[in-house]
């Protein structure tokens, strides 16, 4: 009997919708606006988020171009995340989501379509991990058990692919342009998960922190 390919999307929505909930951090974003694909290796990359709008969250810039709208069961998407091989084959379950919410984290907080300004890595530096890591940790004590399982899968699991990706942003009139992707433009694809296991290292001090937490609960 084949193993289940478990849905990985499904798990995405439900950790992006459960960030969104107990942080108030990522209290304005959306699972139902934001597409989550696999894509193709980019280098180091683990993920990236892909803005749907231009600046304000106009569909047109100054310059009279479009970008290609996403919609799906009806709705318009107003971000991509694409997650690269990496994540998928060189992770541990904390890894992966830490990678979700870095994404999340460039997004404004307008979640208008565009990325914050201010939190784009150019302008932060080394300075973005460390406003990221303190968030992370605090949302990992408190990520609920079912979600960790399913992000430490490890085997052939299925997600969202492109059949055929959007492209660029386009001057209205160009001929053979697509203008609208939907569900007809993305296929649910088979990727293998390979999950890390934590270093002998990162064990003990797993236990060594599980060990102080129950030292000062008693006292």
């Amino acid at each position: 009997m084949a193993s289940v390919r478990p849905n990985l999307n499904k798990a995405l929505r439900a950790l992006i919708r459960d960030i969104a909930a107990k942080m108030p951090e990522f209290a304005h974003v959306k699972a139902s606006r934001i597409l989550v694909v696999a894509g193709e290796a980019r280098r180091a990359s683990r993920g990236t988020v892909k803005p749907l709008c231009f600046r304000g969250g106009r569909c047109v810039d100054r310059k009279g171009r479009r970008k290609p709208v996403i919609r799906l069961k009806g709705r318009r998407m107003l971000y991509c995340i694409t997650l690269r091989p990496l994540f998928f084959r060189s992770s541990t379950p904390r890894g992966r989501i830490q990678t979700v919410m870095h994404e999340l984290f460039h997004m404004s907080r307008r979640f208008d379509g565009t990325l914050h300004a201010g939190r784009r890595h150019s302008v932060l530096g080394k300075d973005f991990g460390a406003r990221l890591k303190p968030l992370v940790s605090r949302y990992l004590k408190q990520c609920p058990p079912e979600l960790l399982v399913a992000f430490a899968h490890s085997g052939e699991a299925r997600v969202l692919q492109w059949l055929e990706r959007p492209g660029p942003a386009y001057v209205p009139g160009t001929p053979r342009v697509r203008r609208v992707y939907t569900e007809e433009q993305l296929y649910l694809g088979v990727t293998r998960m390979v999950t890390r296991r934590p270093s002998a290292s990162a064990r003990l001090a797993k236990a060594r922190r599980k060990e102080r937490v129950e030292k000062e609960r008693v006292h």
